[in-house]
């Protein structure tokens, strides 16, 4: 397989989207739209902390992949592929933080 994984867990997102099943979990979550899977990343997001903060190497990493996955649930209900987010990456790759955050907080 030569695409990255999150480009596969990507397009059957949105396979889930166009043509859901009963038995599909993306399926239902997309289904309850995006404040559930805002809620579900949240949660997601929280539990990444926790493992950080206390969990052993495995914790952090399968919390990792839950907060990943939900979160390309959420691109795909919204219909932004991960390029797009690639893309913002490899504009701010080789700029300082501090100079990205302080452009974006200097009014256009």
């Amino acid at each position: 397989m030569n695409d990255h994984i999150i480009d596969a867990i990507y397009r059957v997102i949105l396979e889930r989207k166009a043509n859901p099943t009963e038995n599909s979990y993306t399926a239902s979550l997309m289904h309850k739209g995006v404040d559930k899977i805002l809620k579900k990343l949240g949660e997601e997001a929280t539990e990444v902390v926790i493992a950080a903060k206390g969990g052993t190497r495995g914790e952090i990493v399968y919390e990792s992949a839950d907060l990943i996955f939900h979160l390309l649930v959420l691109l795909g209900q919204c219909d932004i592929p991960p390029e797009e987010v690639y893309a913002e990456l490899r504009r701010r790759f080789g700029t300082s933080g501090i100079e990205e955050k302080n452009a974006r907080d200097t009014p256009a």
